[in-house]
């Protein structure tokens, strides 16, 4: 696990020290691939002539002018040139999952379908993508290895998904109000402290503590920090720890001290309307909250600063916002057309990049040429206030960003634990002291094996 040992504040830090700051990269944990794929045996992706229709389903992103580019400009260039018509359908990313099920259950519908996290439990409804992996890999170097881990089983030694990007998911803050009580979120100890003062200004802490996918991917975060995880590094259950225990508690604390009632129903969209309205002060979001404060010219938008999780006990990691991840069903109907907008989008990621406005980075660092060297530059200049606000996110992206089941692989029991919210249900019973957290953990550690034990019995870990 990468660790900071760092326990600065940057709530009373400058502009230049920002910069300064976000520009320091650095050896990643979140992105060196590994050494060699444990591949089945080389499958080596063949073109093929590529004719008919390509259906596609995903999100309505979060940056809306993406889709607007990607749907206008992109696909239409690349049908073109490839002769292939492609129809493209963007949902709510609330709906993916039940309308995957849906698709498998009627054995028919899009021939891309990408997810917003490890889909690992549909394995047995996908065709293995091996080959264009290594085509790609080929081309660009290796994988980052949290796309690996989100999209390759190895069990059956198979990539059920491509990954095409990962999504940083920074803290941003209200560095005015940080500032005026003289804290820094740098540690989860800082926020701890600060959240009774932000809480009695009527700037509460805005963490979730609900059946969603921010508060999914906050409450992994934290209990990464404590030094616990879901599960061990050889992907069996590990819930009912010292370490996840004491992250239970912390959370108890920090609800009962700087949050209200509201995060137990929190939507994905919440916290971003909660911030964006000046009521939270704090939340864990991809870098759509600041981009929304920009497009809408809001005042907020000077004083809101990014900066990675807080460290805690057990050093400074969190996980991927979103993880896109594309598969191809095994009903597809043009899965050789599936294959190459898949190797094509990667080969071009640099253009998803810039208009994504640096929301979507590259499941293949290689598809910008320069890597993280120039990832870090490309934030830099970016011009809104405050200067430098955004250089700490390749900082983030390259150095302190991990995937679902993490130490181990996003297997089947995380796809499953993760689309039923497994770990908010836990974390809110603690809070709302319905369980104390050993009893929480330990429930949480049976409910785990069981569905080890039933996708093991699959085949599948």
């Amino acid at each position: 696990m990468a660790q900071s040992k760092d326990s600065s504040g940057p709530g009373r830090m400058t502009r230049g020290d920002l910069l300064r700051r976000g520009a320091a990269g650095a050896t990643a944990l979140g992105v060196l691939g590994p050494a060699q794929y444990a591949f089945a045996g080389p499958m080596k992706y063949k073109h093929k002539q590529l004719k008919g229709d390509l259906k596609i389903l995903q999100w309505a992103h979060f940056i809306p002018p993406y889709d607007v580019w990607l749907d206008n400009t992109y696909i239409k260039q690349w049908g073109e040139k490839n002769d292939v018509q492609v129809h493209i359908d963007h949902i709510n990313n609330t709906l993916l999952y039940t309308t995957a099920t849906a698709e498998v259950a009627a054995q028919s519908g899009h021939d891309l379908f990408q997810f917003l996290s490890p889909p690992s439990s549909f394995q047995k409804q996908v065709i293995p993508l091996n080959d264009i992996v290594q085509e790609v890999t080929r081309k660009l170097g290796t994988m980052t290895d949290v796309a690996y881990r989100s999209t390759y089983n190895p069990k059956t030694k198979t990539f059920f998904g491509f990954a095409d990007n990962y999504v940083p998911d920074p803290i941003h803050f209200r560095h005015d109000l940080w500032n005026d009580i003289g804290i820094g979120p740098s540690t989860w100890d800082n926020v701890l402290k600060a959240a009774p003062k932000l809480k009695a200004s009527g700037h509460p802490i805005g963490f979730g503590l609900s059946n969603e996918l921010d508060s999914n991917m906050f409450l992994r975060s934290l209990m990464y920090c404590f030094g616990g995880a879901e599960q061990t590094a050889h992907n069996t259950p590990n819930i009912n720890t010292k370490q996840n225990i004491e992250a239970l508690k912390y959370m108890r604390s920090l609800f009962k001290a700087g949050e209200t009632d509201e995060v137990f129903a929190w939507t994905p969209a919440s916290n971003n309307q909660g911030y964006q309205a000046g009521r939270l002060s704090i939340a864990l979001n991809a870098i759509s909250i600041a981009r929304a404060l920009e497009s809408a010219n809001s005042p907020l938008s000077d004083v809101t600063w990014i900066w990675p999780i807080p460290g805690g006990p057990g050093g400074r990691l969190g996980n991927e916002h979103v993880m896109g991840v594309y598969v191809i069903w095994k009903f597809a109907q043009n899965k050789a057309a599936a294959k190459k907008y898949l190797v094509d989008q990667q080969l071009a990621y640099a253009q998803h990049f810039i208009q994504s406005e640096f929301y979507n980075f590259p499941a293949w660092t290689g598809a910008i040429k320069g890597g993280f060297t120039t990832i870090h530059k490309l934030c830099a200049q970016d011009k809104h206030k405050p200067l430098g606000k955004y250089s700490i996110l390749a900082t983030i992206a390259e150095k302190y960003t991990t995937n679902p089941g993490h130490p181990g692989f996003a297997n089947a029991v995380i796809d499953e634990s993760f689309n039923t919210f497994l770990i908010p249900q836990m974390f809110a019973q603690v809070a709302q002291d319905k369980m104390t957290p050993q009893d929480a953990a330990k429930a949480m550690q049976g409910q785990y094996m069981t569905l080890y034990r039933k996708w093991r019995n699959q085949g599948l870990i």
